[in-house]
This record gives structure tokens, C-alpha cells and sequence, in this order.
């Protein structure tokens, strides 16, 4: 054995000294030579030997790798670094620390697979190796650490399942394995654990039942995570025999069941998360007995009956949401009389009756009441004003009576209000006035309310300057819109529409920076639209339609090329559509009907390549269609009846295959109908009247469908009598001398260089016949076919190795491989074991083979033997799944990112759905199934419970297979 010394300490630490960059200088201040090294920073030495015995470099800000020399330090106990930037792969040296019992390497950023060498550590006590880089799956190894207390291996990204070694470990106090990737189901417990006190397995991929047994091995547990899996079944009876439990989060999994009324003997329980599961059945009136209980969350089940009328009795609740639930009856009043709640939501219910004229006296640290979607009626109480601590107050679509108060203003640190579709009135609109003491207002919502009428008040522009939202849309609103909301620098959007409002749209509004969304339509609006507006850059969605105003539209709109949709329709514009309109690249919707336009259509209408819907009709529009329209491919919906187009209808539009809507009636369009349009599989709705076309209507396509009206008032065309129009007539032959030229002439040759062709046909097929087979084996929907044998997916993916796992799903694991000639690639190796594997296989295989789109995952090769191993070779996605960009820390999406991605995504729905010969529904659309490639483009996958429609499968109903995002506060 190697004799160390002091000596070998001080060169170790000068060693990692050397491995990291430290901003700070902290180490280069005070670890040098000169000085013993047990009077170094951060460092202890045993008084016995003289030799360091503990380091603790926690939260220093360095960067580097560990040095294999750190395995010297042959008498240290504790090692800690946690939050710190250290990377790379542990060192199989510090396997020689054996006399470690605390080792801390908490959020850094170390990498690779947990070595088992962390096994034969004997001595450890704590092992803390959460929020790194860490993969792989849990080495078995770690259940020799006999004498482990706390184990924290959280914020990784470790797969596979839960070693069953684990629970083998007597010692062991707290496990927490949190927000990774583990599967399958959680292994059943074989002896008592009788120090363990917390376990911790939320945020990963668990499956199965809970063992009936498994708390009675737990008799001191306190807190118990299980939430944001996919577990099922019922909860295990033996959990409510844990009676120094504190807390229990079950949220966001597939649970069912009553709730037993044996919860109500955890007399230690503080905090309740069961969330997003399929609960049902009444809420035990036993759980007011639970007078520790601080937090109860149950949203998003199935619980019916009534609120428990000695909920009272939770006199230290803090935390009350039983949303979305089917619970009717009154909210007893004891609820307000809880004067630690600081958080009620009771929304998406069927509750009933009046609130107490209390409501808010006895609650002075309430800062959420959500009562919003219920059956509630009655006046809303002022003493709600008396809750000076609320931040969110949302009473919205109930049935109340009576005035808003205006003692709403005392509430100073108001953040959102949402008063709409309540019944309530306010004279003069009163309630605003007193909303400018708060402050901190974000959002307002007061739209829907009939009653409320009145001018907007001129101290509109004093509401708080941090407000983002004013939604007040049918509310009877007359007069002009205050210049004040100039004011309002923050705002994001303001909703006004269905309104009295009259006036011109002030100037001020084009202030607002930040504001993205202006929607004033169905007023009386006058005027013209304020060049102002353009300074709007970030203007998404204008809605100006149904007013009185007038004037040209500014050309200075194309510069807002931010904008999504633009409704300018039924107003007074005149003169003709900007040219510049067309620079708005990315606009989706254009609707400028019912107006005095007159002159061309924009030349260059092609460049609104993701326009969606476009209605120009009812104006004065005259010119030929131009020919850029064959650009437009997702159009849906596209209408220039009643102005004065001309000329022939181009043949190009046989190439916009979502058209849905076709509207060129009450024009002066000439020519036939092309026959392009037989080719558009959607069009339901097409409308050619009152034109001057001839020739003969079309017949195929969804030319059945259309009846008279659509042809009517074009007197030269003809076709079908029951679109009441002449039949076609053809020109006879005269005489027989005419005939015979014709024979000779024509229908000779057309007969030999038929047969010419069909010998040519007949020689090819016979040369092709013997390549047959391996030529059908050869098409694939990427038009490149990829042979690909067992043996090659096997060493493409290095056996299969646990290295290359990817991920798991329901029916099978994927692994990244590499092809011999270095192509990169994701094997989808199906589990044939499970019921149903078989389906998925083909049922994948089936849609794979009929679709291609860039938004679809591209199959490559399928790999088969019958009975013994399927599997799937598609496109490698290098930058993973949605979900994780969306949930991991270490990921961000910025806003533009985040938009390309639901276009990309709802462009390959709307392909799967209107783009094939027969439909697909995916069945299973969720962030783990939309993949992202290296340019960060977005490709839809997993089909494997996917559904090809027939015709006669028009109307079908489908079972949801995804999950809503919601997440339990007990996961934070």
C-alpha cells in the first residue's frame, strides 16, 4: 500500500487548484505552499493524523473537471462542491476514499453514468449527485452502502427502472430519485424500513400499481412523492397506516378510486396533492378531523357531492383547490372564516347559492380567490375589499346581481381581476375609477356585462402602469376611447369590441410598444385609421371590422410585419389595397370585404405563402387574378365575390389543396371553369354566378356536390340538367367522306403508335419481372429505401446498449444508432411482450408508408421477423423532444422558437387531416411526441396508436390519450 503523507494531501488540492478556472481568486488567494495546508480556505484536517479530513468548496463559482489525484486524500470524510460549475466524468480514483462518508457534488454540471465504484464506499452516510448531467440507469451496486442515510440522485436524466437493491438498505432515511426518466413500476419492498422518513420518485416515467403492502415496510414515513408519473390503480390501503405522515403528492397520474375515509386517521398530515387523476366519489367528511392540514389540493378529478360543512375545523389551512371537479351545493361560510387560507380556488364547478356577506372580514392573508365558472347568484359582497392582501380575485360566468363595488379599489395590491359574464352592473363605470389605487394591476377583465353601460372615464389613463390586459368587450360601452390609455406602457392587448363606442381611435394608442393584440370591431369607430398605429412593431392581431371607418388604408401597415391577422372589414376604406400589405410574410389571415376598394389586386399576392383565409369581396376590386395566387398552399378560405374582376380564372388554382371555400360570384370573369378544380379534394363551398364563363361545368372532383346556384347567371355554360343549364351539344359528322379522311388520317395512326406503345410496355415489364420483388421492397415513402438486417441495427446500436437509450413509450424503447456508412438514426424496437405491441407495429407502419410531409418524422427502414423482433429505423432528431425544452431547466425556447414550433406542429396536423386520401388522427399529440431537429424544426411522431379515417369513418370519436399540462404546487 502507498504511503501518503501530508505531503500527497497538499498536492492533491494543488492539483485540483490547477484543474479550475476560479473567478473569485478565492483559491489562488489563500492555497499556496507558504502556508499549512490545514490552514487552507475550506479545508479540515483531523487532529489525530494531522490529514485533510474534510473539503468543502460549495458555492464558489468554479469551473473545471476533478483531478484523478483527488483520490489521495485517503483520510477525507467529506468532499462537497456542490453549486459550482464543475463537468466532465467522476474519477474512478475517489474509489479510494474509503473512509468518505459525505460526498456532495450537487448542481454542477458532471456527466455521464453513476460508476458503481460508488458501491464499495462503505462508509458513505450521504450521497448527493442531484441536478447534474448525469445518464444511465442506477447501478445496483449503490444498495451495498450499508450505512447510507440520505440518497439524492434528483434533476438528472437517468433511465431504467428503479433498482430493487435500494430498498435493501436499512439505514436509509431519505431517497430522493426526482425529476428523471425511470420507468417501469416501482419494486415491491421485502423487509421493514424503519428509518426512511421521505421518498421521493415525482417527475419520471414510473407505470403499474402500487403494492398493497408497500407503506407497512414504511411505518415512519413523512412525506411520500409519487407525482407526475403514470401510475394507476388505487391507493394502497396501508399508506393511511403511516401515521407520522406529513405530506403525500400523488398529482398528475392515472390513479382512480374513492378516497378513503381511513385519510382521516393521518392525524400528522399537513399537505395533500392528488391533482389530475380519475378520483371520484365524495370527499370524506373524516378530513376536517386532519386539523394540521395546511394544504389540500385535489383539482381536476371526478369528486362530486358537497363541500364537507366543518372544513371550518382546518383552522391552519393555507392552500384550499378543488377545482374542476363535479361539486355542487353551497360553499359553507366556515370557509371564510379560516383566517390562514391564502389561497381558494373552487373554479369549473356546479357550486350554488349566495356568498356570505363576510366574504374577505376574516381572511387577511388571502391572496387568490378563484370562484369563476360555478352557479353562484346573488350580490357579490363588499366585504371581499377587506382582504387587503389579494392578488387575483376571479369571479367570472356566474349568475351575480347587483353593482360591482366600487370598495375594489382598496384592495391595493390587486394584480388580476376577472369580472366577466357576471350580471353585474356599475353606474358610470364607477368600479374603474377606483381600480387606479391599484397599483400593481396586470390584468382586468370586466367584458360580457350588459348591465354595466356608461362612458369609459377619462381616468382610464391612471390604472396602473404595469397593466398588460383590459378586456371590456359587450358591455354597453358608449362614447369615444380616452386618450389616456396612452398611458398605460405596458399594455398588451386591449379588447373593446361589441360595444357603443364612437369616435375616432386616438393617436396616443400608437404609443403602446408592447401591444400586440387591439381588437375594436362592431362599434362605431369613425374616421381613418391613425398612421400612428404603424409604430405598433410588435402588433399581431388588429380587429377593426364593423365600424364607420373610412379614408385609404395606411401603407405604412406593411411595415408591422409582426401581424397575424388583419379584420378591416365592413367599414367606409376607400381608394386601393397597399402594395406593402404583401411584405407581411407570416400574416395568416386578411379580411378587407365590405368596403369601397377599388383598383388591382396586389401584383405580388403570392408572398403571402402562409395565408390562410382571405376575403376581398363586396368592394370595387378590378383586374385579372393574378397568377402569383397559385402560391398560396394552406389557404382555406378565399372570396372576391361582388367586386369587378375580369378575365379567365387561372388554371393554377387546381394547385391549392386546402381549399375549403372558393367564393368568385357577381364578377366579370370570362372563360371556362378549369378543370383543375376536380383535383381539390376539401373544396365544400364553390361559387362561380353571375359571371360570363361558358363552356362546359366540370364533373368530377366534388363537382357532384354543387348545386344550380353556384353556376347560375353565367348563360353560356353548360352541363348536367340539374344545374339548370344547357346540355353540351357536339358537332356531327357531315358526310362519310369526312369520316374515312378522319379514319385515315387520324385514328390509323393514333392505333399504331398505341401498339407501338404497348409493345414497348410488354418488353420492359418481362425485363423488370425477375427485379419485381426487390423493387416493391425498395419504395418507401422517403423515396430512398434502406435494407437494414438485424445484425445491423445490433451494431449500430452497440447491442442495444443502455448507452444509446433514448426513451421508452408504450410499446416500445428507442435507441440511437449509428449506420455503417455514419448516418445517423432512431430505432424504435417494439416490446412484442405487451398487448397490443403487434397493432401499434402495424398500425405505425400503415400511416408511415402514406405520408410525407417536413413537419413528420421520416421513416427510414422497418426491421421484422414475425414473432421475435420488430422495429422501426426512422430520422434521428438531435435536439430531442418538445417536452424536454419545455420542462428541463437547462432548456429555453424563446418566443419566436415557440411559435415556429406550433406552426410546425399544427401544419403537420393539418396535413394528417386534410392532406391524404384518407385522414389520419395521431390520437397522442403531447410534447414527448413532437421532436426537434438540429435547425430546431419541428416533426410530429409516434403513430402508434394513431387512426386512418375511411369515408365512412366521417364522424368519429377518439379516446384522449394525451395529458393537460398542470403541475401540483407540491412538485415545486
Amino acid at each position: 500500500m502507498k504511503l501518503t503523507t501530508i505531503l500527497t494531501d497538499q498536492s492533491a488540492l494543488l492539483a485540483l487548484k490547477n484543474h479550475v478556472y476560479d473567478p473569485e481568486n478565492v483559491l489562488e488567494t489563500n492555497w499556496s505552499s507558504s502556508t499549512h495546508v490545514c490552514n487552507w480556505f475550506r479545508v479540515s484536517c483531523g487532529s489525530r493524523h494531522h490529514r485533510v479530513t474534510a473539503l468543502n468548496l460549495s458555492g464558489l463559482g468554479l469551473v473545471g473537471t476533478l483531478p484523478p489525484s483527488l483520490g489521495n486524500l485517503s483520510f477525507l470524510s467529506l468532499l462537497s462542491i456542490t453549486n459550482n460549475s464543475f463537468h466532465g466524468r467522476l474519477p474512478v480514483q475517489l474509489s479510494n476514499l474509503r473512509r468518505l462518508k459525505h460526498l456532495s457534488f450537487g448542481n454542477n454540471n458532471f456527466s455521464g453514468e453513476i460508476p458503481s465504484w460508488l458501491g464499495s464506499l462503505t462508509e458513505l452516510r450521504s450521497l448527493f449527485l442531484n441536478h447534474n448531467n448525469l445518464n444511465g440507469v442506477i447501478p445496483f451496486s449503490l444498495g451495498n452502502l450499508s450505512k447510507l442515510e440520505i440518497l439524492t440522485l434528483s434533476g438528472n436524466q437517468l433511465f431504467g427502472s428503479i433498482p430493487s437493491s435500494i430498498f435493501n438498505i436499512s439505514s436509509l432515511q431519505k431517497m430522493d430519485l426526482s425529476n428523471n426518466m425511470l420507468s417501469g413500476s416501482i419494486p415491491p419492498v421485502s423487509r421493514d424500513l424503519l428509518s426512511i422518513e421521505l421518498v421521493n420518485f415525482n417527475i419520471n416515467n414510473l407505470t403499474g400499481h402500487l403494492s398493497k403492502d408497500m407503506f407497512d415496510h414504511f411505518p415512519n414515513l413523512k412525506e411520500l412523492h409519487l407525482s407526475a408519473n403514470m401510475l394507476s390503480g388505487r391507493i394502497p390501503m396501508s399508506l393511511f397506516k403511516c401515521k407520522k405522515l406529513q405530506m403525500f403528492s400523488l398529482s398528475y397520474n392515472q390513479l382512480e378510486g374513492s378516497l378513503p375515509v381511513e385519510i382521516g386517521n393521518l392525524s400528522m398530515l399537513q399537505r395533500v396533492y392528488i391533482a389530475r387523476n380519475h378520483f371520484e366519489g365524495e370527499i370524506p367528511r373524516h378530513i376536517v378531523n386532519l386539523t394540521l392540514l395546511s394544504v389540500l389540493d385535489f383539482p381536476d378529478n371526478n369528486f362530486t357531492g358537497t363541500i364537507p360543512h366543518q372544513i371550518g375545523n382546518l383552522q391552519n389551512l393555507e392552500y384550499l383547490h378543488l377545482g374542476a371537479n363535479n361539486i355542487v351545493g353551497s360553499i359553507p361560510p366556515a370557509i371564510f372564516n379560516i383566517s390562514t387560507l391564502s389561497i381558494i380556488y373552487l373554479e369549473l364547478n356546479q357550486l350554488s347559492g349566495h356568498l356570505p356577506p363576510n366574504v374577505g372580514l376574516w381572511l387577511p392573508n388571502l391572496e387568490q380567490l378563484h370562484l369563476d365558472i360555478n352557479q353562484l347568484f346573488g350580490s357579490f359582497p363588499m366585504s371581499i375589499s377587506n382582504a387587503s392582501q389579494l392578488t387575483s380575485l376571479d369571479i367570472s360566468s356566474n349568475y351575480f346581481s347587483g353593482t360591482i363595488p366600487d370598495t375594489l379599489g382598496n384592495l391595493r395590491n390587486l394584480k388580476r381581476l376577472n369580472l366577466e359574464t357576471t350580471n353585474l352592473s356599475s353606474s358610470g363605470m364607477s368600479f374603474l375609477s377606483s381600480l387606479t389605487n391599484c397599483r400593481g394591476l396586470e390584468v382586468l377583465y370586466f367584458g360580457d356585462n350588459p348591465l354595466i353601460s356608461g362612458k369609459l372615464p377619462g381616468s382610464i389613463g391612471n390604472l396602473s402602469s404595469s397593466l398588460q390586459k383590459f378586456y371590456g368587450p359587450a358591455c354597453n360601452i358608449r362614447g369615444s376611447i380616452p386618450s389616456g390609455f396612452g398611458n398605460l406602457s405596458r399594455l398588451i392587448s386591449i379588447y373593446l369590441s361589441h360595444n357603443k363606442l364612437t369616435g375616432m381611435i386616438p393617436t396616443t394608442i400608437g404609443g403602446l410598444k408592447e401591444l400586440q393584440k387591439i381588437s375594436f370591431h362592431h362599434n362605431k369607430l369613425d374616421g381613418p385609421i391613425p398612421s400612428d398605429l404603424c409604430h405598433l412593431k410588435k402588433l399581431a392581431f388588429l380587429f377593426l371590422s364593423s365600424n364607420k371607418l373610412s379614408g385609404p388604408i395606411p401603407a405604412c401597415l406593411g411595415g408591422l410585419i409582426a401581424l397575424r391577422s388583419l379584420y378591416l372589414d365592413s367599414n367606409m376604406f376607400s381608394s386601393t389595397i397597399p402594395s406593402t400589405l404583401t411584405r407581411i410574410s407570416d400574416l395568416l389571415i386578411l379580411n378587407l370585404s365590405s368596403n369601397s376598394l377599388s383598383g388591382p389586386l396586389p401584383i405580388d399576392i403570392g408572398k403571402w405563402k402562409v395565408l390562410t383565409s382571405m376575403d376581398l369581396s363586396n368592394n370595387q376590386l378590378s383586374s385579372d387574378i393574378p397568377i402569383g395566387v397559385a402560391d398560396l398552399q394552406d389557404v382555406t378560405y378565399f372570396s372576391l365575390s361582388n367586386n369587378r374582376i375580369r378575365g379567365s380564372i387561372p388554371e393554377s388554382f387546381g394547385n391549392l389543396l386546402s381549399l375549403e371555400f372558393l367564393d368568385l360570384s357577381r364578377n366579370n370573369l370570362s372563360g371556362q371553369i378549369p378543370k383543375s378544380f376536380e383535383k381539390l379534394p376539401y373544396l365544400k363551398y364553390f361559387n362561380v354566378s353571375f359571371n360570363r364563363l361558358q363552356g362546359e361545368i366540370p364533373k368530377g372532383g366534388s363537382f357532384g356536390n354543387y348545386s344550380f346556384e353556384s353556376f347560375k347567371g353565367n348563360e353560356a355554360l353548360c352541363g348536367a340538367a340539374q344545374l339548370h343549364v344547357p346540355s353540351c351539344k357536339t358537332r356531327p359528322l357531315r358526310n362519310s367522306k369526312v369520316r374515312t379522311k378522319l379514319i385515315i388520317f387520324v385514328a390509323l395512326p393514333i392505333a399504331s403508335a398505341v401498339l407501338v406503345v404497348s409493345l414497348i410496355i410488354i418488353i420492359l415489364r418481362r425485363r423488370k419481372r425477375k427485379d419485381r420483388s426487390t423493387a416493391q421492397e425498395d419504395l418507401t415513402p422517403l423515396g430512398t429505401w434502406r435494407r437494414i438486417s438485424y445484425h445491423d441495427l445490433h451494431q449500430a446500436t452497440n447491442g442495444f446498449s443502455d448507452r444509446r437509450f433514448l426513451g421508452t413509450g408504450s410499446y416500445g424503447s428507442v435507441y440511437q444508432g449509428t449506420l455503417l456508412d455514419g448516418m445517423e438514426v432512431a430505432v424504435k424496437v417494439f416490446k412484442l411482450e405487451l398487448e397490443g405491441a403487434f397493432k401499434s407495429f402495424d398500425v405505425e407502419c400503415e400511416v408511415l408508408r402514406n405520408i410525407r410531409h417536413r413537419n413528420l418524422i421520416k421513416i427510414i427502414s422497418s426491421c421484422s421477423n414475425d414473432l421475435d423482433f420488430k422495429a422501426l429505423v426512422l430520422e434521428f432528431m438531435p435536439n430531442g423532444s418538445l417536452d424536454k425544452w419545455l420542462y428541463f431547466n437547462n432548456h429555453f425556447l424563446d418566443i419566436l422558437q415557440r411559435l415556429n414550433i406550433m406552426i410546425d406542429v399544427a401544419s403537420a396536423l393539418e396535413y394528417l387531416h386534410h392532406g391524404n386520401a384518407t385522414p389520419v388522427v395521431h390520437c397522442d399529440l403531447k410534447p414527448s411526441n413532437v421532436l426537434l431537429d438540429e435547425d430546431m424544426v419541428a416533426h410530429l411522431g409516434d403513430f402508434g396508436i394513431a387512426k386512418l379515417l375511411c369515408k365512412e369513418d366521417s364522424m368519429i370519436h377518439t379516446m384522449t390519450m394525451a395529458t393537460i399540462g398542470y403541475v401540483a404546487p407540491g412538485l415545486v
